[in-house]
């Protein structure tokens, strides 16, 4: 029991000290640190095990996590991702324009993270608004719910590729069920939702009134190929590796899917296709890649730092205590793994650091229970959404964007997290069901 003392009074620090403002990437070394010496570790271990820590975390998803920021920055600076959406709402009409915004979102989500897709497309929303008059969240929620949902269940995001390399789950795999189970969760958190929510309908705020000057967009077919390169170099991967024996071609495809190498060539390619060819210079574009490594740099460290954390669970030999746990308590450890790091989320408010924290406590039951890596990875992905208030910074930028009153952001924005994170927990079960794992808890001793 001491053991769970411990852990419970780390993550209570943890969350005492995110209340407390104090950045998560030195939180989590300064609870990780006096966590490892009061489970046993000697100072000599623990030393050992911050290096570990750091080495198995960095060496497995920082590339993935840097070029796929860079990817979105191009996106974003050169107007492709702008381009993507006014195509989209274009081809869809007015009638359709909820769905239209669904592909927006869950499109753009794909390459860029949440703040910035959000950042990018609150001024299209804001002007089909006025231009249709139709309520806000009816256009909002579509766009909002695509955003969260890409953002925790498919790579390249941060995450779930932190989830990939914790658990040592196959990339390819996990962003096929993402999708698959992001598309329910996106059409019933999304465009249904927005619906029963049209009697919400605040003053729309004073925000991009102002004319700009237009811009030069890139064209819509290079904008989209460009986006979506990655998903399409790793899910061909996945295919090849499933389906054609072995030579040269499964060989140079299985090598072309690799997740590092797909966002590099889909990087370089958008470089050069949606920058130099359209007369941006060298130095431009290297201040677009200076700028997403800067914006990603404290997401980096704060991974980092979750890995110390993961790596000092493991090393002091929590691992059979907390399998031990869940077969006590007779619980799917896919629903256990959702269901810590729902709490997590819900007590901290990052999905990040949830996620991060929640990676360490449930590893351990992949080996003991054989549940899926990946399904095990969609389940903690659904899990840090949920129940997203005030202690997200999420929840205030939709409250203030949308000039939403605080009930009004609870019933529209968090329960449009709540409902993503549950019916991606159904998703998880489903697949769990369809695809043939038992991921029951094992026989209590």
């Amino acid at each position: 029991m001491s053991t769970f003392l411990v852990i419970a009074a780390a993550i209570a620090l943890q969350i005492f000290l995110t209340a407390r403002k104090l950045s998560p990437f030195l939180s989590l070394l300064v609870v990780a640190i006096p966590m490892g010496l009061l489970l046993g570790m000697s100072p000599a271990e623990l030393l050992k095990t911050i290096d570990a820590g750091v080495g198995s975390t960095l060496g497995g998803l920082a590339l993935v996590i840097v070029l796929g920021a860079i990817l979105g920055k191009v996106l974003e600076e050169s107007g492709a991702a702008e381009k993507i959406a006014i195509t989209l709402v274009g081809r869809f009409g007015e009638r359709h324009i909820q769905w239209a915004l669904l592909l927006t979102g869950f499109l753009v989500g794909i390459p860029l993270y949440f703040n910035a897709g959000f950042i990018i497309l609150v001024p299209l929303i804001f002007s089909l608004a006025r231009r249709t008059g139709l309520p806000i969240l009816y256009l909002a929620i579509p766009t909002v719910a695509s955003l969260s949902t890409t953002h925790c269940f498919l790579p390249p995001h941060p995450g779930p590729v932190v989830l990939v390399n914790a658990f040592g789950a196959d990339m390819g795999l996990t962003l096929l069920y993402g999708i698959a189970m992001a598309v329910p969760a996106v059409v019933i958190a999304g465009p249904l939702l927005g619906r029963r929510l049209q009697s919400v309908n605040p003053p729309l705020p004073d925000l991009f009134t102002a004319s700009e000057a237009p811009r030069e967009l890139p064209g819509g077919w290079s904008s989209f190929l460009v986006a979506l390169s990655p998903v399409l170099l790793i899910s061909i991967s996945v295919l090849a590796d499933a389906l054609l024996p072995e030579g040269l071609a499964r060989t140079a495809l299985l090598f072309l899917g690799n997740p590092t190498v797909a966002l590099l060539l889909a990087t370089l390619v958008a470089f050069w296709w949606l920058g130099y060819r359209r007369g941006v210079g060298l130095e431009a574009q290297t201040r677009w890649l200076n700028a997403a490594i800067a914006g990603i740099a404290v997401i980096l460290l704060i991974i980092t730092a979750g890995g110390v954390f993961k790596q000092v669970l493991v090393d002091s030999g929590v691992g059979a205590r907390i399998a031990a746990l869940s077969a006590s308590w007779h619980m799917p450890p896919l629903v256990f793994a959702w269901l810590a790091t729902a709490v997590l989320r819900v007590m901290i408010g990052s999905a990040t650091v949830a996620v991060i924290t929640a990676a360490g406590i449930v590893a351990p039951l992949i080996a003991s229970t054989g549940a899926s890596p990946e399904l095990m990875v969609l389940a903690v992905g659904a899990g840090s959404v949920f129940g997203s208030h005030v202690n997200d910074s999420a929840f205030w930028m939709f409250k203030e964007f949308f000039g939403l009153s605080m009930a009004q952001t609870f019933q529209s924005w968090t329960v449009m997290e709540s409902l993503i994170s549950v019916i991606g927990l159904g998703g998880v079960l489903l697949l769990d069901l369809v695809l043939g794992w038992s991921g029951g808890p094992p026989p209590a001793a």
